[in-house]
């Protein structure tokens, strides 16, 4: 929903606080318009920037339009910036570093679309009129002039800043036109919601619902690239709801919206959807303050119960049962991120989570043996913080009894991976006889043999904990002989 408090913010507010964000940037930016002025050409602080700056949110990459093209903007932004690089240039735009600022500048354009294809066939246009009308979102399509004196003239064609004001997202053009040309616009629609507070116009709304099939054009990579943004947002639960209410989660993130045909077995929830989404948020309520949001374990805490629909049982008492879901739902987090063109380690990384979510539930009342803790600790490897974290998230009973049982039982488990932690090396458990010693005592080469063994007495490791080299090597020894 739009934030109440923007309808008591005017207008002169709103710009005056973004003149105050862009006189940080007052250097570059005068700088910047003195060498395009040199050279004749018009140039605009555009888009994201302006709208950020608006917000008071302005960071160090900002975005520029202008008349010149791109080889024009080569020869002379060459000589002006630290660096330059020229990856988007196909699209019209030069990245230029200078200074802490990161700058982007792409030609005025006036792409068109066959509203079949998925990438546009890029034409630069003449005017920045016709440059901004193009764009996904009035609150995206505002301008600041920029000049040898900084930024000067605010510039806002559609109607951006009573859009921003209301925090509403509507389109330049109609809704049709805009999604048709880039379905991806869509999903951004639930990004911005996400990352800005805003809620979508009705008409918007309407053209997601009639639209949302047409998300499957759209590359693999280009969607996991919105569905990140939007899981790093504020508020990426809105986000979600926008994404699971309209269908376009029924086209890529199927999974989600799955959830909500499957009731919790405490009932307490109204749904494992509801439950999926309140254990995100507590998770976000659990990552370090004063570091970037956890991707991985926002993606963990989504996705943690997603194998409960095709685990669903109906128990003769009447209770309903999600039986090995852990272990379900990890492998369909593989399925959907490798679908989704994730790389190996994030996909690792979060289905390993998924699948380890439950196992502290085994605990009790501490009546783990240290073996098992070890290997609670070795399953987690390096995502131990994360699982911790996750884990407690994932406690969202309204019983306060119960509620403050399983935190203190999660308690007590920290304390002793710690205890055990001062006294053993429980980040690298490894058998106390490298694979070399192994093969110069037993007398043989390099092969599977060695692994066998090595495997072996790193059990043993985890079972009892460190030995000395006497009884490894008298362990190692007993395992061979049984062997044969």
């Amino acid at each position: 929903m739009p934030d109440p408090s923007r309808d008591s913010v005017t207008d002169t507010e709103l710009l005056g606080a973004a003149q105050v964000a862009l006189n940080e940037h007052g250097e570059v930016l005068r700088g910047l318009g003195r060498v395009f002025a040199d050279h004749g050409h018009e140039l605009y602080l555009v888009g994201g920037s302006v709208r950020d700056a608006l917000l008071g949110r302005l960071g160090e990459d900002l975005d520029f339009t202008t008349d010149a093209r791109p080889e024009q903007m080569m020869r002379f932004l060459r000589r002006w910036g630290d660096a330059m690089w020229d990856t988007g240039i196909d699209f019209g735009t030069l990245a230029v570093g200078k200074g802490a600022d990161r700058l982007e500048i792409t030609t005025f354009r006036a792409d068109t679309y066959d509203q079949v294809s998925r990438n546009p066939e890029v034409r630069f246009g003449d005017n920045l009129a016709d440059d901004l009308v193009r764009r996904d979102f009035t609150v995206n399509a505002m301008a600041v002039r920029v000049t040898p004196d900084g930024p000067t003239e605010f510039l806002d064609p559609v109607g951006g800043l009573a859009a921003l004001r209301q925090g509403m997202l509507d389109t330049p053009s109609e809704p049709e036109v805009s999604f048709g040309d880039d379905p991806l616009r869509m999903l951004r629609a639930a990004r911005f919601v996400s990352q800005l507070g805003f809620a979508v116009a009705p008409r918007v709304r309407r053209a997601l619902e009639e639209m949302a099939p047409q998300l499957s054009r759209i590359t693999a990579e280009r969607v996991a690239a919105e569905l990140d943004k939007l899981l790093l947002g504020t508020d990426p639960v809105a986000g979600l709801d926008l994404m699971v209410e309209t269908g376009l989660g029924d086209v890529v993130l199927p999974e989600i919206g799955a959830m909500r045909m499957a009731i919790d077995e405490h009932h307490q929830h109204k749904d494992v959807y509801q439950h999926s989404l309140t254990v995100l948020r507590q998770a976000m309520d659990l990552e370090e303050p004063s570091g970037p949001p956890d991707l991985v374990l926002r993606w963990a805490a989504l996705l943690h119960d997603i194998g409960k629909p095709a685990t669903r049982r109906h128990e003769p008492d009447g209770g309903v049962s999600f039986h090995h879901h852990e272990v379900v739902g990890a492998k369909m987090v593989r399925k959907r991120m490798r679908e989704l063109k994730y790389s190996k380690q994030m996909i690792a990384d979060v289905s390993q989570l998924v699948y380890l979510h439950l196992r502290f539930h085994g605990y009790g009342d501490g009546r783990w043996t240290d073996s098992a803790v070890r290997r609670y600790v070795t399953d987690a490897g390096p995502l131990l913080s994360r699982l911790h974290k996750l884990v407690r998230a994932d406690c969202t009973t309204r019983n306060k009894r119960r509620a403050a049982r399983l935190q203190a039982n999660y308690d007590d488990l920290e304390r002793r991976i710690e205890e055990l932690a001062a006294k053993e090396d429980l980040e690298r458990v490894r058998p106390d006889i490298d694979g070399n010693e192994i093969m110069k005592i037993l007398g043989i080469p390099p092969g599977p043999q060695v692994g066998k063994a090595w495997n072996h007495l790193k059990e043993l490791r985890l079972d009892r904990g460190p030995l000395d080299h006497d009884e490894a090597v008298e362990e190692l020894m007993k395992w061979w002989n049984a062997q044969g």
